[in-house]
């Protein structure tokens, strides 16, 4: 593994478990809407896509997200719905407080600017771990895989695309990541990223 000096950590599926039929449960619930309801509005119709790709602001994302919905939605709503969907996967989390010293840890999640704006209260565990190097990919105006989210990201962290190690459940993002210059490393659980952190010395002994 080439010399590392930031580790770019997916966020759900890698450090979370995301449940989005909890998350529309919920929406449900605050909206009196049908699950196939919030479904069809917010995932078929591509909106939540489109709030990844950073073409909304924070305001407007949920003014538009309401207004797919076809009725008045809180912050608080969306925040609680989301709140239900995120589950924090501790093994991988604690490998972030195992990381050899001299090396940062960051994530680079697709996500709109209203996760931005509440990611402390969302994902707790790891703002602890990470602080402000949680980047969502509506900062940069695209979503993984397009090159351009990871080094616009890399930008911000200061950090090389050759000594950024990226790691994602989705082979598509890595392999984006690859094409972009960085290392790659597919998740496939705790222990397995364990050992591959490992072989590259980034875990304290």
């Amino acid at each position: 593994m080439t010399e590392i000096s930031l580790i770019l950590f997916d966020l759900n599926g890698v450090l979370y478990l995301y449940d989005r039929d909890a998350r529309i449960a919920q929406l449900s619930l605050a909206t009196k809407r049908s699950p196939d309801h919030v479904k069809a509005a917010i995932w078929d119709s591509g909106f939540e896509d489109t709030g990844d790709t950073g073409a909304l602001d924070a305001v407007g994302y949920l003014r538009g997200f309401a207004a797919c919905l076809g009725c008045d939605l809180s912050e608080a709503d969306w925040v609680t719905a989301q709140q239900a969907a995120v589950t924090p996967i501790a093994p991988t989390l604690a490998l972030l407080s195992r990381i050899r010293t001299g090396v940062r840890c960051a994530v680079l999640t697709n996500n709109n600017l209203l996760v931005l704006k509440h990611f402390s209260i969302l994902y707790p565990e790891v703002t602890g771990l990470v602080g402000a190097r949680a980047c969502v990919s509506a900062e940069f105006g695209a979503r993984k895989p397009d090159a351009d989210v990871y080094l616009k990201c890399l930008v911000r962290l200061a950090a090389a695309p050759a000594e950024t190690l990226f790691v994602d459940d989705s082979p598509a993002n890595v392999a984006g990541a690859r094409a972009a210059g960085l290392v790659g490393c597919d998740y496939a659980g705790a222990e397995a990223l364990a050992i591959e952190l490992d072989k590259g010395g980034l875990l304290e002994r």
